[in-house]
């Protein structure tokens, strides 16, 4: 299958990421959002992170005019149309995922591969929605998108072979090293790091140590590039809440249980970085 029009949903911090290197790596890009200025917003820090390798020297203005030429903005799922692949990088929402295959199912070519960036939630569940479960695949890029070599691919039940070497072949022109993952929650990303963030929040609940002390012995201690507390915040609380739910759901095991602070901080608004406050202020 040749794929040339990738459609992203959601221009968030991944899904704009996802664009940009689908862009880079030749692929007509159609980066889709609920409304215009979310949709603006992932192309200006698409352009704000283009700027930043030009001034670096690591890529030429024109090739980023280039870059920016393949993106086309949207806010219909009609436009689906055209795609050959879409990559799903919405909110860590069961419901929200679901509704959006279902209709992206109607709309897209039979041909069409439905891919979803989720962290955590089953493939094979979001795929049962649709009557194209053999074309449906997880494809998990890491944050920040363009920096970050990862992307763990998860096979459905379903999820046929053809499909898996298309997205292999894809992640690989896109300059990822792809992972072959099975559809089990967390995948193997999340079922280990999921935890360990869980537990640095359990330290500060617990009052054995601040969070900066906490990041400060996994830094040093563990030669982690970023303490699991600021990487928390990073990727967002709710995000690392709502995986931990799907970690304690699907093993119904009590070590994945989430940290009553961890909770309470998401309940609070403090969501991390993007809401300007977590374990750290921003």
């Amino acid at each position: 299958m040749n794929v040339q029009t990738i459609m992203v949903i959601g221009a968030g911090q991944m899904g704009g990421g996802i664009a940009q290197v689908a862009a880079q790596a030749g692929y007509k890009v159609i980066l889709n959002d609920i409304k215009d200025e979310f949709v603006e917003r992932g192309l200006k820090i698409i352009d704000k992170n283009l700027s930043r390798s030009v001034e670096k020297g690591k890529l030429a203005a024109d090739r980023k005019a280039e870059i920016q030429a393949l993106i086309t903005p949207s806010t219909s799922l009609e436009d689906g149309k055209t795609a050959d692949l879409v990559v799903e990088a919405a909110v860590e929402n069961m419901q929200i995922k679901a509704d959006i295959f279902s209709k992206l199912d109607q709309i897209c070519p039979e041909h069409t591969i439905l891919a979803s960036n989720t962290s955590s939630l089953p493939i094979t569940e979001i795929a049962a929605v649709t009557n194209r479960p053999e074309k449906v695949i997880g494809m998990h890029f890491m944050n920040p998108v363009p920096v970050m070599k990862l992307v763990e691919i998860i096979r459905g039940l379903a999820t046929t072979d053809d499909v898996y070497k298309v997205i292999e072949e894809i992640t690989l022109k896109m300059e990822k090293t792809p992972v072959e993952v099975n559809d089990f929650p967390g995948f193997v990303s999340n079922r280990v790091l999921m935890p360990m963030i869980n537990e640095a929040v359990y330290c500060v609940y617990e009052g054995v140590a601040t969070p900066e002390a906490v990041d400060e012995v996994m830094k040093l201690g563990m030669n982690h590039p970023m303490g699991p507390l600021a990487l928390a915040d990073l990727i967002g609380l709710d995000t690392c809440l709502a995986i931990m739910e799907v970690l304690y759901k699907g093993f119904g095991d009590s070590k994945y249980r989430a940290c009553p602070l961890l909770r309470k901080y998401v309940n609070a608004g403090w969501l991390g970085r993007k809401s300007g406050r977590g374990f750290y202020s921003y």
